[in-house]
């Protein structure tokens, strides 16, 4: 009966997810609005807005076949990597780097669609490379170039902590896809020596700046410590149910940095005190396991290794922005998704679970667009 009421691709959606992924947006709208000082705009209407249409892309996303992903994985990469090279020639500066492409309609930041781009790309590359050389350099060198070229296009932008976060989702799939275990020991080991001297040579010094504030954040509390000192007070100052809704001191004085894109947690904390962190830590803890068990259920490599890179980028985002606001990791600038401002992020987490409702999908049946 509710088949011939419903609209298939509607009722065939992971509703166990969505829903409470609806509930975070709709915070996340909450504290953007406070974060305006009570106005819907610039920021709550547009989150809102962005996220009704993201979700009805990921929904068109997750009607697709296996076909279309392992077609389109190549040239998709491609196109991403030719964008990045624009970005260096005719990029847009903001906030002293060239990360962005003015498209008249819409300002694009080519380095976030690489995120979900490179899993794509890795995993059609191991589904068909023969599972006996995946152990050999056969299974290593092209994947390392897969996602070393567009690492080095976004670390002369610079953005390091988007750069990370490809190469984190890249190893992800490395790893899964059976590579032995000794490389990656090998491989942290050789970061753990070339460290210090990407510390002194690599990084910008305000990169530098960045690891030593966040070891000691003290020792310069209104310079370059300053992002993780007020966000700790703010954390801390809403206790355990928060000041109250549209009560916080610490962004409407602003006192707190970025309080609408990387530091919305703290934002949301100050308000909505532990019990406000421990529903948004819970909500992405239903995200990010329901993406596994997809991933568990898959029937082929293909869809696994999609499945589960796209869950993993999704927690990168998650775990390094809480580490980041609470002063556990250094200031690199990933928003927090489905709550922070920012169209782009939104996108590309929204791809990422789409793809992954996509691989839901096919484990359950055949009904997907060619």
């Amino acid at each position: 009966m509710s088949r011939s009421i419903v609209p298939d691709m509607i009722a065939r959606q992971p509703w166990r997810m969505i829903l409470p992924l609806m509930g975070l947006v709709s915070l996340g709208g909450a504290v953007l609005y406070s974060a305006a000082g009570g106005h819907w705009e610039p920021y709550a209407i547009n989150h809102l807005m962005r996220f009704v249409v993201f979700l009805g892309m990921a929904m068109v996303i997750s009607r697709f076949n296996r076909d279309f992903f392992r077609n389109w994985a190549y040239p998709i990469y491609g196109a991403i990597v030719v964008l990045l090279v624009m970005v260096e020639v005719f990029g847009a500066v903001g906030g002293g780097s060239r990360r962005w492409l003015n498209l008249g309609f819409m300002t694009l930041q080519p380095s976030e669609l690489m995120k979900p781009a490179i899993v794509l790309v890795l995993a059609k590359f191991y589904e068909t490379l023969p599972p006996p050389m995946t152990a050999s350099w056969r299974g290593l060198v092209p994947a390392g170039v897969l996602i070393g070229i567009p690492a080095a296009f976004v670390m002369l932008q610079p953005d390091l902590g988007t750069a990370l976060a490809i190469c984190f989702g890249g190893a992800v799939v490395m790893f899964l896809a059976g590579l032995p275990m000794w490389w990656f020991v090998s491989a942290g080991l050789a970061g753990i020596i070339a460290a210090p001297l990407a510390f002194f040579f690599a990084l910008h010094d305000y990169q530098r700046n960045r690891v030593l504030i966040f070891l000691n954040p003290e020792s310069d509390p209104l310079g370059t410590g300053y992002h993780i000192t007020q966000s700790k007070i703010a954390i801390g100052s809403g206790g355990l149910f928060g000041k109250g809704f549209g009560n916080g001191t610490q962004s409407h004085l602003q006192y707190l940095p970025e309080a609408h894109t990387d530091f919305v947690f703290a934002t949301m904390a100050e308000e909505w005190g532990m019990l406000g962190g421990l529903f948004v830590i819970g909500v992405f803890s239903i995200i990010i396991s329901w993406g596994l068990g997809v991933a568990r259920r898959s029937q082929d490599r293909f869809s696994s290794l999609l499945a589960m890179g796209m869950t993993a980028t999704v927690f990168f985002y998650v775990a390094i922005n809480l580490m980041m606001v609470m002063g556990l990791a250094p200031v690199v600038g990933i928003p927090l998704p489905f709550m922070s401002h920012g169209g782009t992020s939104m996108m590309t987490n929204m791809i990422c679970l789409g793809t992954v409702m996509a691989v839901n999908t096919w484990n359950r049946g055949p009904k997907t667009l060619n």
